[in-house]
């Protein structure tokens, strides 16, 4: 598809509107007795607020996961229609709605040869078996379109050797193996979920000769230590002993044979033997029942393959009445391992109130948002984020113009104790904004601010103890437009009290027992905190989309600068100094930074208390929409793909400051003066510091050039 279509329908039938409305509304002077800008209606939000169903999210749940709906699976094409009958529907439907398909790779294991593991004896025999599929305790496990546990992308290959247990497959868990002792070429390891990604636990094992990785998941990390049957689902949300977490093995993200051009039939595509980031050696997931019996020789037989596969994106648009050029992006992944009611189910269950919600709204013609929203279904996401990374790459351009933000609910509940919010700073005001005037699910009388600031909270030298947003890394779809495109992003969802378990994720993160049946009786009886993450996310959207003064603010990025640069000083001043490294050209560089964002805030204030023409304020939200481009760098960090952001980019050093200045100086401080490392130093210190010069020029009024 291609999206300027989607756009094209509600831009073109509006030309003539729109062109009346730069000419008119931006161009030409107001008379003192001009109407009022559109702006934020709290009528409406009220109503939005008032109208969003628990019991629908509820009904559109049991219905998105009553079957697996594995990417480009029959079930999966079948949600796609799903979509695009509500989003066409004619009382409340969008604007517009299309599908767009892309070819990519995809990895399954093979239904004729299912992969194995066995434990083998002096003579080869077999002595026991894992288990090759998951128990089936509600008849919901065994059905035909539940795929077997694999690790998706790993390769085909029979390795058979002696078993070494070794943590969570970190390096530095190999190299302590090592000191030890014990002999690793040859051996196959077993490792439990966390600690490093999936596919770093293959690509560490094989740097030590390793032939094969196991990896399972460890009561201790996701059920408090239980692991006994009448302990586990479907007597409690714990995961049965049988449970394996499915997952992609793909370092990178988006489609594996187009990196950096969309899976289209005209793109470039790499030859498959030259595709990097797949594990290099056999891997295979096992329930920690099958964990506890592998004590000696093990053979493992994997038969995965690669196939090219069609999977979708779903768009449905409504038209913004006066910045239609200006996009607030709402967006979900919709396929699933097996039947994910929890992730990512949870998610599009209320993606669809939202948008029945407002298109309701826009179908009895009460509403219409000054910008344009895009609600999005992307495909393929647990393959490695494709759909939403090849939308990315297709329209790169447009969205970087564009975008005012992305907004991402995933799993939107984990458990139902509190909000949990992860996103750069921008967006933290908006998100406040919202949730103090939400009521938070349960007894009491407390919003979701004030319940949440209970949770999870942080002493801010500005605004005192407020709670705390997470930073965001790569695990959902928020990940190529933050690290890509340079676009404010955000993740929301409910979670669990932190106090009362140990839990890594909910516990049948990824298998298939995250049924509808265990939310439903576990994770969120009622579905109080589903529609309290729609409240959110659907205040956070208006606010967005209908707000005449765009609700980001720039100025709380000096915190995060501020935080940066004393850990910078604290934790490795010394050290550069020791290298002839002046911190001076970063300091300088905040400062112009703080300033420039305290004069863009001063000059805001001063506009909200007047009448302002719309092109001034038009300009002022340009700037505060484009401030996260000026951090991007392409050039930063070659080691990683689409990761240009240089505040949020992956950092390996134990240093909480500026990610590549942190990695750099770990990567050289046991070097010498001059060598290669700590010229790369010098160079990530440089790409700082011209990134925040260039934010602050961004951020300067649009007539200083």
């Amino acid at each position: 598809m291609q999206w300027t279509k989607v756009l094209g329908l509600g831009l073109g039938a509006a030309a003539l509107l729109g062109l009346g409305i730069i000419l008119g509304h931006f161009a030409i002077p107001k008379k003192a007795n001009s109407p009022a800008p559109q702006d934020l209606d709290l009528e409406i939000l009220e109503t939005v607020m008032e109208q969003l169903d628990a019991h629908r999210i509820r009904e559109n749940l049991r219905e998105l996961s009553r079957e697996p709906h594995l990417a480009s699976s029959p079930r999966d094409e079948d949600l796609v229609q799903l979509l695009l009958q509500r989003w066409k529907d004619p009382e409340s439907g969008l604007d517009s709605a299309e599908a767009s398909t892309y070819e990519v790779l995809l990895s399954f294991p093979s239904q004729e040869q299912p992969n194995v593991v066995d434990i083998v004896g002096p003579t080869g025999g077999i002595i026991h078996s894992c288990h090759r599929t998951e128990e089936n305790v509600t008849g919901e496990q065994g059905g035909p379109d539940v795929v077997q546990p694999y690790a998706a992308y790993a390769p085909s290959g029979t390795p058979q050797g002696l078993l070494v247990y070794a943590n969570r497959g970190a390096e530095e868990d190999f190299k302590e193996l090592q000191t030890q002792g014990i002999k690793l070429e040859g051996t196959i390891a077993l490792t439990r979920y966390g600690g490093v990604g999936r596919g770093a636990k293959a690509v560490n094992a094989a740097k030590h000769g390793i032939a094969g990785v196991l990896v399972y998941t460890d009561p201790a990390d996701i059920n408090d230590g239980l692991s006994s049957p009448d302990e586990t689902f479907p007597n409690s949300w714990y995961l049965p002993p049988s449970g394996v977490e499915r997952g992609s093995y793909y370092e990178y993200f988006g489609d594996p044979l187009t990196p950096y051009l969309p899976a289209v039939p005209s793109s470039f595509r790499v030859d498959l033997a030259n595709v990097s980031g797949f594990p290099p050696i056999p891997t295979q997931p096992i329930g920690f029942q099958d964990a506890r019996d592998l004590l000696c020789q093990v053979n493992v037989s994997v038969y995965n393959r690669l196939e090219l596969r069609n999977s979708s994106n779903v768009l449905g648009i409504i038209r913004g009445a006066v910045e239609p050029d200006r996009y607030v992006l709402y967006g979900n992944h919709r396929d699933s391992w097996v039947h994910g009611a929890v992730d990512p189910s949870s998610g599009t269950a209320i993606l669809l109130e939202l948008s029945r919600v407002l298109g309701t709204l826009l179908k009895k013609g009460t509403w219409r948002p000054r910008r344009s929203i895009v609600f999005a279904s992307w495909g393929a996401e647990e393959f490695g984020l494709i759909g939403s990374t090849e939308f990315t790459e297709e329209f790169f351009n447009k969205l970087q113009e564009r975008t005012v933000a992305y907004i991402n609910v995933d799993i939107s509940v984990f458990a139902n104790a509190t909000l949990r919010v992860q996103g750069t700073p921008p967006v933290q005001s908006v998100v406040f904004s919202a949730t103090k005037e939400i009521r938070s699910p349960g007894p009491g009388d407390l919003s979701i601010y004030d319940n949440w600031i209970r949770y999870f909270n942080r002493s801010s030298p500005v605004y005192g103890l407020v709670p705390s947003l997470g930073s965001l890394g790569a695990g959902s779809d928020y990940a190529p437009f933050i690290h890509f495109l340079g676009i404010s992003s955000m993740d929301i969802a409910y979670t669990y009290d932190r106090s009362k378990t140990s839990a890594r994720i909910y516990p049948t993160y990824h298998t298939a027992f995250d049924t509808f049946d265990y939310v439903d009786k576990f994770l969120d009886p009622g579905f109080s905190s589903h529609q309290a993450v729609a409240r959110t996310a659907g205040s956070v959207i208006l606010r967005l989309s209908d707000s005449f003064f765009l609700p980001l603010k720039v100025s709380d990025y000096s915190e995060t600068l501020r935080s940066f640069l004393q850990a910078a000083q604290q934790d490795l001043g010394a050290l550069l100094e020791q290298h002839s490294i002046s911190l001076g050209p970063l300091v300088t560089a905040v400062e112009k930074f703080e300033a420039e964002a305290a004069a863009l805030g001063q000059r805001i204030s001063t506009l909200q208390k007047g009448s302002p023409d719309p092109l001034q304020v038009r300009m002022l939200n340009d700037q505060l929409m484009l401030l996260e481009r000026t951090f991007l760098n392409p050039r930063a960090f070659p080691e990683e793909r689409y990761y240009s952001h240089v505040l949020w980019a992956p950092r390996t050093g134990s240093v909480v400051t500026f990610p590549g200045l942190s990695n750099a100086c770990s990567r050289a401080r046991d070097t010498a003066s001059g060598s290669e490392a700590w010229a790369e130093v010098q160079r990530q210190l440089s790409i700082v510091v011209t990134a925040l010069e260039g934010a602050a020029a961004t951020l300067r009024p649009v007539a200083d050039l």
